[in-house]
């Protein structure tokens, strides 16, 4: 029998992580050969202890605990290094992603029409109005302007075959948005649909002003389109200067008007173009340090 690895990313998930554990057991019990890749992406409260103590009385779980928080993307990236399946699942601890779906999934790439079964939520329940507005504004944006297919609503939920596994492992880019990058890679991938689900217990990580930063990276990393803003800025530059200079020709305003808002007009196109190379700037000058993904301060495999 094919053996499958679950990689749990987990950051200050003590009340959580036990949930999880036990659900996914008795959802999994069937299958034969299982293990439970947790990654503690550097928590500060009993996950790790948690992790210990679950690798000891069972042979399945393993672990590896970051010497500090390296964010998720680092920690699914870490799992996906250590998992050993011949299938491999990634799911939130927190009970968002139903362990109950992996037999289903397991059962789709079993028939072999699909390479990977990933989830999307439907709905977003419980989600706070505003967060969902922009989410939904994200992925109509980035799908819009990236020639790399994102669906509303996607989870890092999904269960994959060796092969796109490692496919996702040779992307060794420093920053990584692994929805993008499951998405470029290919592969035949069945979609499964369900409603949100709130978290079991806990608190989530993820504050507005992370997921923005997220979204940035997301938009950076997938779409040279921001570029072009600047070619466009400087068209508009052009074209208010033409109209500047006919304004100044007909005598309808002061003499100093038309030359002060060339100015700050020319200056917000530098400081616009200037900060969107910046972010690209940034991230070639992070890859080129090569810097590691994550640093391992204990493991158990």
């Amino acid at each position: 029998m094919s053996k499958v690895s679950i990689i749990v990313p987990c950051y200050n998930e003590e009340e959580a992580l036990p949930i999880f554990y036990e659900a996914a057991c008795k959802e999994l019990a069937g299958i034969e050969d299982l293990e439970f890749y947790l990654i503690d992406d550097g928590s500060k409260d009993g996950t790790l202890a948690i992790m210990r103590n679950l690798a000891a009385k069972d042979s399945r779980v393993k672990y590896v605990s970051f010497s500090r928080n390296f964010g998720k993307e680092a920690a699914l990236y870490a799992g996906l290094q250590a998992a050993t399946g011949d299938y491999v699942a990634v799911a939130d601890a927190d009970m968002q992603d139903p362990p109950s779906l992996i037999p289903q999934m397991l059962e789709i790439l079993e028939s072999g029409e699909y390479d990977c079964v990933a989830t999307r939520r439907v709905t977003r329940a419980g989600e706070p109005p505003v967060r969902s507005f922009f989410a939904r504004c994200f992925y109509k944006l980035i799908n819009r302007i990236s020639s790399t297919e994102f669906k509303d609503g996607a989870r890092d939920f999904r269960l994959m075959k060796r092969q796109m596994v490692d496919a996702v492992l040779s992307m060794t880019e420093y920053d990584r948005f692994s929805k993008g990058i499951f998405s470029w890679v290919g592969f035949r991938t069945k979609w499964l649909e369900y409603e949100n689900v709130e978290r079991s217990a806990g608190q989530t990580k993820w504050s507005f002003w992370k997921l923005f930063k997220y979204a940035i990276d997301g938009i950076v990393d997938f779409s040279a389109f921001p570029l072009l803003i600047s070619c466009f800025a400087a068209g508009a530059f052009w074209l208010a200067a033409l109209v500047m200079l006919i304004v100044c020709l007909c005598g309808a305003s002061p003499s100093w008007l038309p030359l002060a808002t060339f100015i700050a007009f020319c200056a917000g196109v530098i400081q616009t173009s200037v900060a969107i190379l910046s972010l690209y700037f940034s991230k070639t000058y992070l890859q080129t340090k090569g810097r590691p993904v994550y640093i391992v301060a204990e493991r158990k495999d």
